[in-house]
């Protein structure tokens, strides 16, 4: 990917990137071994460890690199500022979506901050590792991780002497996967980056309390993946799916562009009762049940509920619910391209420097990229509705994926 762009055109570009975040680093030392560092990481060195990453750059020995991630004086959260303001400055568009997922790092031993043997859904089996929980920001023109905090399993959090062996603060205690989560949500909207819907897969989405965070606390839209037990007003989803669903309504959509083009499911989706004690007389939103079924396994059925504006249609619904996928391309892209999971530091700082680097230089590789793309928007249509009146049903079934909400009436 580094030898498709002109040599000026990564030159300048990574050179204002460094100048953005230089102040961060008070010496010239730290910044000058914080862009060996990221170079390093964007050049096409086989493993990006200590060793080879000090080879490159042209190090004796990779103590210079190890004390930028051990000992030097920076702080990884105010680069993690300037790197969502650099996102915001090169990505950031109207349509943006925010994507919060975990990932897996596999580890050895037991002193690496974090580590136990856990399930890793990088890995789809426990293993000894660590979690990261990341977020991604992904519009039209690109996607990148913005995000990170690493998770404490609580025989981490339980044992502040082993704690203090990985210099992990006192302040940090035990929290769920779904609450650093939230807490990156916050952050986000705090920052410069520009996006109305948050989506997630179902770990997350199957939470309530997740869900009321982002419709009541910060009035932002989701679609978020739940598990087909999950009761909807009573009944499980999947069984109101199969048993109310008439086949007219499911509808041939795109989740979005793939490695081989869109990518095509037959999806459903029906508009929820309105609950009079929330929304009141007027609501401003609307709560949806999806569902998307292969096209090639018509078993293969996954799920999702949603809270969007008035406005929004199925394809709306079904294009921010196919965003989850462009942060697994950033997992994939940071790790193949930019060391994300190639670290060899144990501490907890160590973790968080070397992370928000390799995100910095993923980041910078997506800025390129959208340098680099055109943009164009489809244009929409918006015909009429129809709804289900089948037995039991309080629901609105979209025959049309192009259908607005409010120009649905429910029973």
């Amino acid at each position: 990917m580094l030898n498709d762009a002109p040599v000026n055109v990564w030159d300048r570009e990574l050179e204002e990137l460094f100048l953005r975040i230089g102040s961060r680093f008070n010496r010239i030392e730290p910044r000058r071994r914080m862009r060996d560092y990221v170079r390093g990481l964007l050049a096409p060195v086989g493993r990006k460890n200590g060793w080879q990453l000090a080879e490159w750059a042209g190090h004796a020995t990779p103590d210079g690199l190890q004390y930028l991630l051990s000992r030097s004086r920076w702080d990884a959260d105010s680069v993690r500022d300037d790197l969502q303001q650099y996102v915001a400055d090169q990505l950031s568009d109207d349509d943006g979506v925010l994507i919060v997922d975990d990932t897996g790092f596999i580890k050895k031993g037991t002193t690496s901050a974090g580590v136990q043997r856990q399930y890793s859904g990088t890995a789809g089996r426990t293993e000894n590792c660590q979690i990261g929980v990341f977020a991604a920001y992904a519009t039209s023109r690109g996607h990148a991780l913005v995000d990170r905090d690493l998770y404490l399993p609580r025989s981490w959090t339980d044992d502040r002497d082993r704690c203090q062996a990985a210099h992990i603060p006192d302040a940090r205690t035990f929290a769920t996967k779904n609450a650093l989560a939230r807490d990156m949500i916050r952050r986000a909207q705090a920052s410069p980056l520009r996006f109305r819907w948050v989506t997630a897969d179902a770990a997350y989405g199957q939470d309530s309390r997740f869900r009321l965070f982002l419709e009541d606390d910060l009035k932002l839209h989701y679609v978020v993946a739940v598990p087909k037990s999950q009761q909807v007003h009573g009944p499980r989803i999947e069984d109101r799916i199969r048993r109310e669903a008439p086949p007219e309504a499911w509808q041939r959509l795109s989740a979005g562009p793939g490695a081989k083009g869109e990518r095509c499911y037959d999806w459903v989706g029906a508009l929820l009762p309105v609950v009079e004690e929330r929304d009141r007389d007027e609501p401003t939103r609307r709560r949806w049940m999806l569902a998307r079924r292969s096209i090639t396994d018509p078993e293969d059925i996954a799920y999702f509920l949603a809270s969007a504006p008035l406005d929004a249609t199925l394809a709306d619904l079904a294009r921010i619910a196919g965003c989850r996928w462009k942060i697994e391309e950033c997992f994939q892209s940071a790790k193949n391209e930019c060391g994300l999971d190639e670290y060899e530091v144990r501490r907890y700082t160590g973790w968080y420097r070397h992370i928000t680097l390799a995100m910095l230089a993923h980041a910078f590789l997506a800025a390129i990229a959208a340098q680099e793309r055109e943009r164009g928007a489809p244009a929409t249509t918006r015909p009429i509705s129809w709804t289900s009146h089948r037995p039991r049903s309080a629901v609105s079934w979209q025959l049309n994926p192009r259908t607005p909400a409010h120009a649905t009436t429910t029973r």
